[in-house]
C-alpha cells in the first residue's frame, strides 16, 4: 500500500477532483490504481491568510515497484483472534444501553452469544420524545431522560468520536457506527462526530441487529440487587420501573457486565452495600458557556478564507499556579445547552449539537478539576454528594422550577448578578434565571474560572466577551467513582465486570465503546 501524506488542499475539492489532483501531482497512471481512500483530513488555520486542508491518501497500485519515489506502508493490522471459551447456551446480562453497553452487546452476537441486555430507560426513539417533553414542560422522568436511555448520556451530546486513548478496536468502533449508518467521513475526518440527530436512528439500528442475532432487550428495567454466593455472582434482581406493584423478577446469570453510566447513583450505592469495592476519584465541575457562532468562527479560521469550512470547535486549557486547572470540555458548535437532569430537583446541564452543526451559538463546559481532598469525607461515594450539592443549589437558583441560573461573562467576572442578556440569547430549556452563580460555586471553582475565562481569552479572541452567557451547573462530565477491576476486568466479586464512564474507565463515546468490546472479549475468553 502507498501512502501519500501532507497534501495541502486550498480549494473545496470533490473526492474524484481530489483524485485526478493526486495523479496528476504524484505522476500515477490511473489505470494502476485497484483502490484509494482518504485516511485523514484535517484543516491546518495557524495562518488566517492561508487556512487549508491537509490530506493523507492510501492507495492500492498494481506495478508498486514502479512508484518508488512514493512511501510504501504496511497492510491495516488486523484485530486480535477471539479465542473462545464461553459456553453459548449462556446468556450473559449487561447493565446499561450506553456505549460500552451497545458494544459489548454487538462483541457477544458477533461471536454467537446471545446476550439480555437491561435498561432502565426507553428505546432511544421514545426516550427522543420523553426528553422533549421535559425541555418543553419541565416534567421531569427520572429513569429515562439525557442521562438513563438507549444510547447513554452521549446520545443527546454532539456524537464526538475523539477520545485521546490508543487501541486497535477505535476503527472497530467507527466503522461499526458507519455499517449503521454513520456518515463514511468519521473514518478520515481528525475530530469525527454523528450528532444527536443521526445517532438516535444509528443506536436503533444496532439494537434491531443485535436482536437479529438473538440477543433481548429489557427496557424500562431496573436493577435492583445483586445476588451473591461465595464471592460469585448468581444471579440479579430487577424490577419493571413502571409496574406500581413493584414485584421482583430474577435472571440466572455468571456474568454481567456493569456499563451503567456515570449517573446510576442509586445502583452505586447497591453496589457498596453489595460489598464491591471501589473508591473515589477525580472529576471536574463547572458551567456552560455560550458564545455566538460567528465569533468563533471568525477567532478560529479569520476572514480571508473562501474554503466551505466546516462550524469551527475549540479546546483550551489553563493551569492555576495554584494546582487547580480550567478547561473546556464537550465543546458543542452550532449547538444548544442541554437540560440534563436525572433526579428531581436538581439542575444538571450538558451541550448537544446536531450534525449540521448549524445553530448560531457554540457552548462548552469550562470545568475546574475536583480531587477527593476537596469532599472532607473518605466514603467511596462522597463525591456524588458533591455534585449533588451543586445540583440542587443550581436548581434553587434557578427559581425551583427547573429553570437553569444564567449570567453573562463580564458580570460573572465582576461578581455581580446580571440583570439583562446582551446579544448571546440562551438555549437552554425549559428556561432560564438571571442570577449570580458566584452564588452557589464553591470559590475554588469560581475563582479558577475567572481565570481560565481570562486566559482562554488570550488564546481565541471574543472568549471572555462580557455578553458571552454562562449557565450553571456542569457536575457530570466523568464519573466521582471507581470500581475496581483486575487484569480480567471483573471486580472482586467474580462475575461482575465493572465497565465504561460509569466505572470509572473511559471518558466519552469512543473509550466507552472500546472498554465495552475489551469487557466482553475479556468473558468470551476467561469464563
Amino acid at each position: 500500500m502507498i501512502q501519500i501524506t501532507n497534501v495541502k488542499i486550498y480549494e473545496d475539492l470533490s473526492k474524484n477532483e481530489l483524485l485526478n489532483m493526486i495523479i496528476k501531482k504524484y505522476k500515477i497512471k490511473k489505470q494502476d490504481i485497484l483502490d484509494w481512500k482518504i485516511s485523514k483530513k484535517s484543516i491546518d488555520a495557524r495562518k488566517k491568510d492561508s487556512v487549508h486542508y491537509v490530506y493523507s491518501i492510501c492507495l492500492t497500485l498494481k506495478n508498486e515497484n514502479n512508484y518508488k519515489h512514493l512511501n510504501k506502508v504496511n497492510r491495516e493490522t488486523k484485530l486480535p483472534k477471539i479465542n473462545l471459551s464461553y459456553s453459548k447456551s449462556k446468556q450473559p446480562i449487561i447493565i446499561g444501553a450506553g456505549p460500552s453497553g451497545l458494544f459489548a452487546a454487538l462483541t457477544f452476537v458477533q461471536n454467537g452469544i446471545k446476550p439480555i441486555i437491561i435498561e432502565q430507560g426507553e428505546p432511544v426513539e421514545l426516550r427522543k420524545k420523553t426528553v422533549d417533553n421535559f425541555l418543553n414542560t419541565g416534567n421531569l422522568n427520572n429513569f429515562s431522560n439525557v442521562q438513563f436511555g438507549e444510547g447513554g448520556a452521549g446520545t443527546f451530546s454532539d456524537g464526538k468520536l475523539t477520545t485521546g486513548i490508543h487501541s486497535p478496536f477505535c476503527k472497530k468502533v467507527l466503522e461499526e457506527f458507519v455499517y449503521f449508518g454513520a456518515p463514511e467521513e468519521i473514518l478520515y475526518i481528525t475530530k469525527p462526530h454523528i450528532g444527536t440527530d443521526k445517532l438516535i436512528h444509528i443506536i436503533k439500528n444496532i439494537r434491531n441487529f443485535i436482536i437479529s442475532k438473538g440477543g433481548k432487550f429489557y427496557f424500562n428495567t431496573k436493577v435492583t440487587n445483586f445476588n451473591i454466593k461465595n464471592n460469585s455472582l448468581t444471579s440479579i434482581s430487577y424490577i419493571d420501573v413502571y409496574d406500581n406493584n413493584t414485584i421482583e423478577k430474577t435472571l440466572k446469570t455468571d456474568g454481567v457486565i456493569l456499563a451503567i453510566g456515570h449517573s446510576s447513583r442509586d445502583t452505586f450505592n447497591t453496589l457498596y452495600k453489595k460489598g464491591i469495592y471501589m473508591e473515589q476519584k477525580n472529576f471536574s465541575v463547572g458551567l456552560r458557556i455560550e458564545h455566538l457562532q460567528e465569533m468563533i468562527n471568525i477567532s478560529q479560521y479569520g476572514t480571508k478564507t473562501k474554503l466551505n469550512l466546516p462550524t469551527a470547535d475549540y479546546k483550551l486549557a489553563y493551569h492555576d499556579p495554584n494546582g487547580r486547572s480550567c478547561y473546556t470540555f464537550c465543546m458543542c458548535p452550532g449547538g444548544v445547552v442541554m437540560a440534563s437532569s436525572s433526579e428531581n430537583n436538581t439542575i444538571v446541564t450538558n451541550g448537544m449539537s446536531y450534525f449540521s452543526r448549524a445553530g448560531s451559538n457554540a457552548n462548552s463546559a469550562i470545568l475546574v478539576n475536583v480531587t477527593p481532598d476537596d469532599f472532607n469525607n473518605n466514603h467511596p461515594l462522597a463525591g456524588i454528594n458533591f455534585q449533588k450539592n451543586l445540583e440542587q443549589s443550581a436548581f434553587t437558583l434557578g427559581g425551583s422550577n427547573y429553570n437553569a441560573p444564567i449570567q453573562k461573562v463580564g458580570d460573572f467576572i465582576n461578581n455581580k448578578i446580571s440583570t439583562s442578556i446582551g446579544n448571546v440569547k440562551p438555549t437552554y430549556q425549559p428556561g432560564a434565571k438571571l442570577s449570580n452563580l458566584h452564588d452557589i460555586l464553591p470559590h475554588f471553582v469560581s475563582d479558577t474560572l475567572i481565570k481560565g475565562i481570562k486566559y482562554f481569552d488570550t488564546k481565541l479572541k471574543g472568549f471572555a466577551n462580557s455578553d458571552a452567557l454562562l449557565t450553571g451547573v456542569e457536575t457530570r462530565s466523568s464519573s466521582p467513582v471507581r470500581i475496581k477491576r483486575n487484569e480480567l476486568f471483573t471486580s472482586n466479586i467474580c462475575g461482575i465486570y465493572p465497565c465504561g464512564e460509569g466505572a470509572g474507565y473511559a471518558g466519552g463515546i469512543m473509550s466507552a465503546a472500546v472498554d465495552g468490546i475489551k469487557c466482553a472479549i475479556s468473558i468470551l475468553e476467561n469464563q
